[in-house]
């Protein structure tokens, strides 16, 4: 509006307006790696409490072990059984948690190749929301690291406190039993990691 430009407090708005972008894009990689070292330390200082859990998890216990040695050849078909199913199923949900892991990482790329697009937006007051958007959902996108990270130490401590519950009779009863709990466990786990930017959106009213 070239009436608005008449007065030197709207065109100086303006050209204030213009600078903040062209620096903002100008700078916009390191605007991003700042934003992303803060995220990263968070994730990091929750990935450093996952060090003394790792080897909890996974860990058979004895009794169940002490069980399957003492079954014979018959009594083991239905065990092998068992077994391949529970290992078909585990192996099938952590491809989706490695694939839900790595899709993270292309959209953060994705975001930061694109990043000069919207923050250009700041050149404007009209516009300016997109670039605030971007910067709020690219603070998010990062952030789904971190709740990641927690969703894997928080089934890390759930493992390692002595659940899933051995649980009592024939070794295949017990197998199943802790196979098909092991499963449930697993299953919660790839629902809180493909909902973290749920879960971060509502964090951050997104």
């Amino acid at each position: 509006n070239f009436q608005e430009l008449r007065r030197p407090e709207a065109a100086l708005r303006y050209f204030l307006h213009f600078v903040a972008a062209k620096a903002a894009v100008t700078y916009c990689m390191p605007l991003m790696l700042a934003v992303f070292d803060i995220c990263g330390g968070i994730v990091s200082t929750v990935a450093g409490q996952m060090g003394g859990m790792a080897g909890n998890v996974g860990t058979l216990p004895g009794e169940i072990s002490a069980a399957i040695g003492n079954v014979g050849f018959l009594a083991s078909i239905p065990l092998w059984l068992v077994t391949i199913l529970g290992s078909l199923f585990i192996t099938v949900l952590s491809f989706i948690l490695i694939m839900t892991v790595y899709s993270r990482f292309f959209k953060l790329y994705i975001y930061t190749a694109l990043a000069p697009v919207p923050i250009a937006a700041f050149g404007s007051g009209e516009t300016a929301a997109t670039g605030k958007a971007f910067l709020k959902g690219y603070v998010g996108v990062c952030l789904e690291g971190a709740v990641i990270v927690l969703s894997c130490l928080i089934f890390s401590a759930y493992m390692g406190s002595g659940s899933p519950a051995v649980p009592s009779g024939s070794a295949v009863s017990m197998v199943w039993t802790y196979v098909a709990e092991m499963i449930f466990n697993m299953l919660v786990l790839v629902g809180l990691v493909k909902g973290s930017d749920r879960i971060v959106r509502e964090m951050m009213s997104l």
